[in-house]
C-alpha cells in the first residue's frame, strides 16, 4: 500500500491506544453526535455519507443501522476488520477502504462528509488542504462536511497543559505535551498503563489552527462554515469551550 505521507500518527493507534481510545467515549456520545450528523447534514434515508478516520466505526454503524449509506475510511487494519464483521454480521449498508486518507480513492458523490474525534488535527495545512479538496470533489452540490476537534487554536491556547493524565477505562494515560511553533502544533508523548501491567509509549502530534486559517482552507476547497456549535445539542460555540462542531457546505 503506498503512503502518501510519514505522519507520525499515522501508527499513533497500532498498539493499546486503539483499545484505550474507544473507552474514552461517553455512554451516549455516538448516538447523540449521529443524530447530530442526520440534523445538520440534511440527511434521509438512503443518503450517502462518507466518514473519514472513522476508527472503529461508532458513527458508521450507527449511522447505517438508520438506513444511511455509509463509505468508512481508516488506515488501521484491525479498525477496518471489526467493522467489516459487525457490517456482514447486521447486513448494513457500509463499503469499508482500509487506506490512507491521502491515498484514498472514492467513486461516490456524498450528501455528506463526516470528520470526527479530532481526526483534521493529525494533518499539517497542506495535506490538510489536499483533504478536503478531494472531500469537497466528492461532495453533491449544497452537501455538508462536518469536522469535531478539540485542538483548534481557540482551545488549545487557553487549555495548554505541559503534564496531564487520563483515565480510560482499565487504562491511565499520562501525557506530556510540548507547544511548538512554525508549525504551530502540540507534540505529544503518552505513556499508556494497562491492565496487567502493560506499558506503551506512543507519540503524536495536533497541528494548530484558528477558525480563520481553517475557514481560509475551506475556501480553497470550495467550502464555507455555516455554523460553529460546542455540543451535538447545537450550543453555539464560544472562546472557552472545550470542543467544536464545525458544518460547512459545499458552495457550487
Amino acid at each position: 500500500m503506498p503512503v502518501a505521507s510519514t505522519n507520525i500518527n499515522n501508527s499513533f493507534f497500532l498498539g493499546s491506544y486503539k483499545d484505550a481510545w474507544r473507552k474514552t467515549i461517553p455512554d451516549g456520545l455516538s448516538e447523540a453526535e449521529t443524530d447530530f450528523i442526520i440534523d445538520v447534514g440534511r440527511l434521509k434515508e438512503n443518503d450517502r455519507v462518507l466518514d473519514l478516520m472513522c476508527g472503529y466505526g461508532r458513527h458508521t454503524l450507527e449511522l447505517a443501522k438508520r438506513n444511511i449509506q455509509v463509505t468508512a475510511v481508516d488506515n488501521l487494519k484491525e479498525y477496518i476488520d471489526e467493522i467489516r464483521d459487525q457490517v456482514k454480521n447486521n447486513d448494513l449498508p457500509v463499503e469499508v477502504i482500509c487506506d490512507d486518507i491521502l491515498n484514498a480513492d472514492f467513486n461516490a458523490a456524498y450528501d455528506a462528509a463526516i470528520c470526527m474525534g479530532n481526526s483534521f488535527a493529525f494533518f499539517a495545512k497542506q495535506d490538510a488542504v489536499s483533504i478536503l479538496k478531494k472531500t469537497a470533489t466528492h461532495l453533491k452540490p449544497g452537501g455538508i462536511l462536518i469536522v469535531n476537534s478539540w485542538m483548534i487554536a481557540e482551545i488549545a491556547i487557553k487549555y495548554f497543559r505541559e503534564r496531564e493524565w487520563h483515565d480510560a477505562g482499565d487504562y491511565k494515560c499520562i501525557i506530556e505535551n510540548r507547544f511548538c511553533f512554525f508549525p504551530s502544533r502540540v507534540e505529544s508523548e503518552q505513556t499508556i498503563l494497562g491492565p496487567g501491567g502493560i506499558t506503551e509509549v506512543v507519540r503524536g502530534i495536533d497541528y494548530i489552527f484558528t477558525l480563520d486559517e481553517i475557514e481560509l482552507m475551506f475556501d480553497q476547497a470550495g467550502l464555507k462554515t455555516i455554523h460553529i456549535f460546542s455540543t451535538p445539542r447545537k450550543r453555539k460555540f464560544t472562546f472557552g469551550d472545550t470542543r467544536i462542531y464545525i458544518v460547512a457546505e459545499k458552495l457550487h
